[in-house]
């Protein structure tokens, strides 16, 4: 098997391992809180809002940071990082007696982790061009697979052992990616560092001073616009999720259950679609192809507001998911495709930065509507935000072309 399927399946495996870890526990925070004390409705709201919120906004800080180191001394060290500082701070969360500390170690993780961003970094500055599409969605997949299976044993295991254990079953499960990173994954030496550097430079003087490589272009800047929105319409509810199921219910008996099924339903359509809708990308135009995949989720996420039916509801939510979870993937892929390999570190860490202030702003907003209105209404903000995103994919649709086909002989596209 070729170096960069290894690599890739391999990295696949311990995502899921990564976002198992933090799914078994972090869904179920707001119950967790309620458990150390705290009951008031307001503060709790707010509590909750900041435990998502914090992690998001030192991230958003921190990403870049580690994106341009991720280029200097490679992918895999930065991959390791991630996940040994999360293995700790997993740990810690488990043991912790207070609110305040507990939200402390959320903001800590933020500037620490990260283990999805290096990892998009990773398998796209390994991994041949006509390629990423495919490489990039499977990547995404693993994320929302581990998501997906992560919240519905926590809820198992939260019901039966207390909420402690399930953050020190996913420190340990964190172990256990970091040693398959450790012994699996064989970095290319000439993607990162003075290597790729010679390289490029190289490269660029045979093109007689082409012009020089730009991290910031028109395309990017629209990606990034459209993922900041999409990440939003995608997570402004997701925090409250916990105590809409309390609300529902009109208690904490089985409520752990019901949200690791909803966290664990979406997570699974997002994989899904993450693993079959983004094949599409390397065919046809991705702005488009991400147009069409909105147009048709705004509907879907319309429908979440007539309905207080549990069971409904999380029918709904997921298909929701469904048609918004591949869309993420295709605009990363576009990114990179359009993205000097000397930059792609940079452009993931940009990315990064993107997607934590878009999870920083979306609990406060999730927050400011429970306060004051009531936890349903935060509803109302998913079509909402989804409009504003079809608007945006629409006037970009025919950005960054079609994608050259690829080849229907070749041994990669028989093994996918």
């Amino acid at each position: 098997m070729e170096r960069w399927k290894i690599n890739l399946y391999t990295l696949w495996v311990t995502q899921i391992f990564s976002l198992m870890s933090f799914g078994l526990g972090v869904p179920f925070i707001p119950y967790y809180f309620q458990e150390m004390g705290l009951t008031d409705p307001t503060q709790l709201n707010l509590a909750v809002g900041l435990a998502s919120t914090l992690p998001a906004a030192s991230m958003a800080i921190a990403a870049p940071v580690w994106g341009i180191l991720s280029d200097r001394f490679g992918r895999k060290m930065m991959i390791m990082r991630a996940m040994f500082c999360a293995a700790v701070l997993l740990a810690l969360m488990g043991a912790v007696k207070s609110v305040l500390m507990f939200l402390v170690l959320r903001l800590v993780q933020g500037i620490f982790t990260g283990t999805i961003t290096a990892s998009m970094a990773f398998v796209s500055a390994n991994t041949p061009e006509n390629r990423m599409s495919y490489a990039l969605g499977f990547m995404t997949s693993s994320n929302f697979l581990g998501y997906a299976i992560g919240p519905f044993i926590g809820g198992l295991l939260a019901e039966n052992l207390g909420y402690s254990f399930c953050f020190f079953t996913g420190g340990a499960l964190m172990v256990a990616g970091l040693l398959m990173v450790l012994f699996l994954v064989i970095e290319d030496k000439e993607s990162y560092g003075p290597a790729l550097m010679a390289r490029l430079k190289a490269e660029d003087q045979e093109k007689n001073g082409a012009e020089k490589a730009k991290l910031l272009t028109p395309m990017i800047l629209s990606v990034i616009a459209a993922l900041f929105i999409a990440r939003v319409a995608r997570t402004i509810f997701t925090p409250f999720v916990p105590l809409f199921v309390q609300d529902t219910l009109g208690g904490l008996s089985g409520a752990s259950t019901y949200t690791g099924i909803i966290n664990g339903t979406t997570g699974g359509a997002t994989a899904v679609a993450a693993l079959t809708i983004t094949r599409l990308g390397d065919k046809y135009s991705k702005f488009h192809l991400a147009f069409l995949l909105s147009f048709i989720a705004l509907p879907v996420a319309a429908l979440l507001i007539p309905f207080h039916s549990l069971t409904l509801f999380i029918i709904i939510y997921t298909v929701f998911f469904f048609f918004a979870g591949g869309i993420e993937p295709i605009l990363t892929s576009a990114a990179s495709e359009n993205t000097s390999p000397m930059l792609r570190g940079a452009l993931f860490g940009t990315l990064g930065t993107v997607n934590s202030v878009a999870m920083m702003l979306a609990p406060m907003i999730g927050s400011f509507f429970s306060i004051h209105w009531g936890i349903q209404t935060i509803i109302l903000m998913i079509p909402v935000f989804t409009a504003l995103q079809v608007i945006l994919l629409y006037r970009n649709r025919n950005v960054g072309g079609k994608a050259a086909p690829v080849s229907g002989g070749t041994e990669a596209e028989r093994h996918d």
